[in-house]
């Protein structure tokens, strides 16, 4: 199943280049409509965006692709990826659709799309889209347009759905949070949500002016956050990325906690209060040796996917989970969600903050790491993992980490990346056992 303009997380590229210009856009916008429309019913989708400059073309070509297919369009502005998929769904649409890259820089951006359920769409209708892509769909005829209008209160709704995730009676009064929300699409609903629960809030990275997302900033850039938080006196700080699909926590000592802590904190949390479902918890091959040893301390599963949010989801809905999410910080709960919200997995860091009475070093470290590395080989073209050389030191690799660690080798989905992760006991060898795979590569490259 090879697949021409979406990758992991919809389609994403660099502005202006072939896969990300306006001309790109209204054609998704076409395809996609004419792909939802089914029936006789008004067909409706919702449009979000992050705050990147390009938001200003991509939005009313997508507008146009749609209009011409006999789509209705909602627009509601800058907003987090996970409340677009929320409204699309509580406004009984067909689809939603999320224009960002996510944690990349300003320069790159993405369209995402929903389902009417809410969820990202399956391969099968990312194939369907592709294909209509390629062949000029069929226009509605002049009197079955669509029509487009603004949602105002799109911040509200949101807003309200993730307070829904606290704990009913709890509040956050006597809390100090910093909020980096890495000048992106929650740069207005992140910090009001904290502040209604009653916490007095630091905001940061809150100024987004068209370039300066994820720019030194948020879940990839946290130092700022950092220092914040011990200059200030903060109990906790959180960070968020350009679409506030993923989480980092830094405690009250600076130091950064990574998704997971959190998701190992969540699932064992949930197990005693008999809400964790599935057993267990589903996250990615990239996660630590050292949380599954943990789960397992507890009694509890870990189930592995491959990398990417959308395929822990399916695991998530196959096997009964409600946690989910990755390393990086995407944390999927399912009873509230049916994506990555960075901001409501942070709000259950918060309440068991709250209810603990313990500092968030002390909550957030459950588990020591297993000494893990990752590096990243930049590649042009070609495909350097079919080469003969990398194949044989990535077997010779295996065989040497063998009952005392892991190693996973993989392009990246989204950027001309080989990610090559090794993880075990002995930090030193793997190191070593890094860098001689990364040298294949970039050889073979």
């Amino acid at each position: 199943m090879t697949r021409k303009y979406f990758g992991t997380d919809g389609i994403r590229g660099r502005v202006n280049t072939p896969t990300m210009t306006a001309e790109m856009a209204m054609k998704v916008g076409m395809a996609a409509g004419a792909h939802f429309v089914r029936g006789e019913h008004i067909h409706r989708v919702v449009i979000g965006k992050d705050t990147r400059l390009s938001g200003y073309m991509l939005e009313p070509a997508l507008v146009a692709g749609f209009t011409s297919v006999g789509m209705d369009v909602v627009l509601v502005g800058p907003m987090p990826t996970p409340a677009v998929a929320m409204l699309a769904r509580s406004m009984r649409a067909d689809l939603g659709v999320m224009i960002s890259a996510s944690h990349n820089p300003f320069a790159d951006n993405g369209i995402k799309l929903f389902g009417p359920d809410g969820y990202k769409l399956s391969d099968e209708d990312e194939l369907a889209i592709e294909r209509l892509i390629e062949a000029q769909p069929v226009l509605a005829p002049a009197d079955r347009t669509g029509r487009a209008r603004r949602v105002d209160d799109a911040q509200g709704r949101y807003i309200h759905a993730v307070k829904s995730s606290f704990p009913e009676g709890l509040r956050l009064e006597g809390l100090k949070i910093a909020i980096d929300c890495a000048n992106g699409a929650a740069y207005k609903v992140a910090p009001e949500a904290l502040w209604e629960l009653g916490a007095e809030v630091i905001p940061i990275g809150v100024e987004p002016n068209g370039t300066n997302i994820n720019a030194g900033c948020g879940s990839t850039a946290p130092q700022v956050l950092c220092e914040t938080v011990v200059a200030s006196g903060a109990d906790i700080g959180l960070a968020l990325d350009g679409d506030a699909d993923r989480l980092i926590v830094v405690d009250e000592a600076g130091q950064v906690v990574d998704g997971d802590q959190l998701m190992a904190l969540i699932a064992t949390s949930w197990a005693r209060k008999g809400l964790l479902k599935g057993g267990g918890l589903v996250a990615t091959v990239m996660s630590n040796l050292g949380l599954e040893r943990r789960l397992a301390a507890d009694g509890l599963a870990l189930d592995r996917t491959k990398v990417g949010d959308r395929y822990v989801l399916e695991r998530m809905r196959s096997g009964g989970f409600n946690v989910g999410g990755e390393q990086s910080g995407h944390i999927i709960l399912s009873d509230y969600a049916t994506t990555g919200d960075g901001l409501m997995a942070g709000l259950q860091i918060l309440a068991e903050l709250v209810q603990s009475g313990k500092p968030a070093s002390e909550l957030l470290h459950l588990f020591d790491p297993v000494p893990q590395l990752l590096k990243n080989v930049r590649f042009s073209g070609g495909k350097p993992l079919e080469d003969a050389r990398v194949k044989a030191t990535i077997a010779d690799a295996e065989a040497e980490l063998t009952g005392r660690g892991r190693l996973v080798i993989r392009p990246s989905g989204t950027e001309p990346l080989i990610r090559v992760m090794a993880e075990g006991d002995d930090e030193a060898q793997v190191k070593t056992v890094v860098e001689r795979i990364c040298a294949a590569v970039a050889e073979a490259a």
